[in-house]
C-alpha cells in the first residue's frame, strides 16, 4: 500500500505509516533541515531491509559522512525527498517527480497536514494572519487528491482547525469538506488525543480521514490500554545524566539500565542514541528552573511567573504568560504539549530531576513524541544546529499516534 507524504515535516506521520506496513513513494517538505531528516530515515529504512545496519551505526558515532551514508543506498530512495513549497508555481514539478517515482503505479493513500497560522488558537492572534497565504494550503492538498485519486487519505491538523474562518467569516473546515466532496471523497472527522494512543503526552488533534467513492462511515481506531503505573519519568530514567550545557550530539552514549518499556513500545534498541544534549543556560534561568521544580516536588503545585522573587523576575508582564516558566512533571502519566517554541528556549519544559536543573534534551522531547531512539534529526548542513532540531520535533506527529491511525486504516483495505 504505497503513499505520499505532503508537508511531511521530519516525518512522525510517515514513520507510523511505514511501521504499520504502508510504503513510503514520496515525501514533500519546504523546510531544508527537514528534508535531510526525512533522507537518512529512508537510508536507515533501506539499510534495515537489506541488512545493513551496521553501516547506519557507523553514522551515528560520526565514522561515516553524511554524503557516504547517502551513497549507500538506492537513488530512488534518496529522491523520494522532494525539498519544495508546495504552491500553484510548484505543483507541476511534484508531480512529474512523484510520477516518475510511482513509474504508473496507484497511489493507495495520502497523507499529511498543511502548517497554518489562522487554525492555531495562538496564531489567530498574529496581525495578518487571516490574509496569510498558508491559509489555503489545502486546495494544494486537494489538487493532489484530484490527480492521484487514493482510495484515502489522513488530514491530521490542530483542533482550532473547526473554528477557524476566513476573512469573510466562513469556516476553513467547511470549505474544505465541501472541496473534498466536489472531488468525491466522503469525510470522517474526529478530535483524537495522542495519549490515548500509547504516547505520554497531552497532545489533541483533529484527524480527517476521506475515502473515494461510495460514501460509509469510517470509524476511528479504538483507545489502546496504558502500561500500568508508566509516568513521564519512565520516558527519561535510563538516559544519563547531564546538567545544562552538557551532553553530545552524536557519540556513543550508553543508558543506565534495561527498560523494557522503552524496549516494548519501539522507541529503544540497540543503537546509539542521539542529541542527548542540554542547551545552556544563564544562572538566573537556572535559579528559576529550581524554584520551578522544588515546588512541584513539594506540594505538586506549577508556578506562577508573578510568585517568584521580584529579583528573578524580568519581564514587564506579569499576566500573560503566567506559566512560562513550567516542569515536564515525571510522575504524571502524560507531558504537557510539545511545540516548536523548543527551538527558542527551554523555559515550558523543565527537566523532572533537580539535581540535573536544566531544559529538556532533543532526544527527551523525541521519547516524549515517541520517535524511536534511531531516528536521527538533521540540520541543513552536517555541523548540529539544536534550535532545528527542537522545531522539527514539536512540529511533529507523535509517531505511535500515527502508528495507530495507519494500523486502524489497514482493515479498511
Amino acid at each position: 500500500m504505497k503513499f505520499i507524504d505532503l508537508f511531511a515535516g521530519a516525518g512522525g506521520l510517515s514513520e507510523g505509516f511505514t511501521r504499520a506496513g504502508f510504503s513510503a513513494i514520496a515525501h514533500v517538505e519546504s523546510d531544508k533541515a527537514a528534508c535531510f531528516t526525512l533522507k537518512t530515515r529512508q537510508a536507515y529504512h533501506w539499510l534495515k531491509n537489506n541488512d545493513s545496519l551496521n553501516v547506519y551505526k557507523y553514522y551515528l558515532i560520526n565514522k561515516i559522512t553524511r554524503y557516504e551514508l547517502y551513497q549507500t543506498i538506492p537513488e530512488k530512495e534518496y529522491n523520494s525527498v522532494i525539498h519544495a513549497s508546495i504552491s500553484k508555481n510548484t505543483l507541476n514539478n511534484i508531480f512529474s517527480k512523484i510520477d516518475n517515482l510511482l513509474n504508473s503505479e496507484k497511489l493507495d493513500v495520502i497523507i499529511g497536514g498543511p502548517p497554518c497560522q489562522a487554525y492555531s488558537l495562538i496564531g489567530r492572534a498574529r496581525k495578518n494572519v487571516l490574509y496569510d497565504d498558508r491559509n489555503e494550503l489545502y486546495i494544494y492538498y486537494a489538487a493532489f487528491l484530484k490527480r492521484y485519486k487514493p482510495k484515502y487519505f489522513v488530514f491530521e491538523n490542530v483542533v482550532g482547525l473547526l473554528s477557524a474562518k476566513d476573512i469573510n467569516g466562513i469556516l476553513y473546515f467547511d470549505k474544505m469538506k465541501k472541496l473534498f466532496a466536489q472531488l468525491g471523497y466522503e469525510v470522517s472527522y474526529k478530535i483524537l488525543s495522542a495519549y490515548d494512543y500509547g504516547v505520554l503526552q497531552n497532545r489533541k488533534r483533529v484527524i480527517v480521514i476521506g475515502k473515494y467513492g461510495l460514501k460509509s462511515i469510517i470509524s476511528f481506531p479504538d483507545k489502546k490500554e496504558h502500561y500500568l503505573n508508566i509516568k513521564v519519568w519512565d520516558l527519561f530514567s535510563d538516559l544519563p545524566n547531564i546538567q545544562a550545557g552538557e551532553g553530545s550530539v552524536k557519540t556513543q552514549i550508553k543508558t543506565k539500565k534495561d527498560n523494557c518499556f522503552l524496549q516494548d513500545i519501539g522507541i529503544k534498541d540497540d543503537l546509539p542514541i542521539t542529541w542527548h544534549q542540554a542547551r545552556p543556560n544563564s544562572q538566573q534561568d537556572l535559579t528559576i528552573y529550581h524554584h520551578v521544580v522544588d515546588l512541584w516536588n513539594k506540594s505538586k503545585t506549577r508556578l506562577k511567573y508573578a510568585d517568584l522573587p521580584s529579583i528573578l523576575q524580568t519581564h514587564k508582564s506579569k499576566k500573560s504568560f503566567n506559566d512560562r516558566f513550567k516542569i515536564v512533571a515525571g510522575d504524571l502519566p502524560f507531558s504537557h504539549t510539545i511545540m516548536a517554541h523548543l527551538s527558542k528556549d527551554g523555559h515550558y519544559y523543565i527537566h523532572p530531576d533537580i539535581k540535573q536543573n536544566r531544559s529538556i534534551t532533543p532526544r527527551e522531547a523525541a521519547r516524549i513524541q515517541s520517535f524511536p531512539d534511531n531516528y536521527y534529526f538533521e540540520s541543513t548542513t552536517e555541523r548540529p544546529s539544536r534550535s532545528s532540531v527542537f522545531k522539527q520535533i514539536g512540529n511533529a506527529v507523535p509517531v505511535l499516534f500515527a502508528e495507530s491511525i495507519a494500523t486502524h486504516l489497514l482493515r479498511y483495505f
